[in-house]
């Protein structure tokens, strides 16, 4: 895993939660980790990774993520054993 993604997964497991993450950064750790990002409607993305399907929406207009989507990526990755 690269630096950033590593940073990125550190902003994500950040106390209190951090609502500051770049969402295109979380997307690229989601690539980086072995997933896969379709387009859906509107600002939704889905990923394939873990061998489930999660259901996201891209932050319009910032590029920020709230601090409810870092907290749901948090856990998610949580379930599945990837922590910084």
């Amino acid at each position: 895993m690269k630096a950033k993604h590593r940073r990125t997964l550190e902003l994500i497991f950040k106390r209190p939660v951090c609502g500051n993450v770049p969402w295109a950064d979380i997307e690229a750790l989601f690539i980086a980790l072995g997933g896969e990002v379709s387009e859906r409607e509107g600002s939704r993305i889905g990923v394939f990774l873990f061998g489930e399907i999660r259901v996201f929406h891209r932050p319009r207009p910032k590029p920020d993520t709230d601090k409810g989507a870092v907290a749901a990526v948090r856990k998610w990755l949580e379930q599945n054993e990837v922590t910084p």
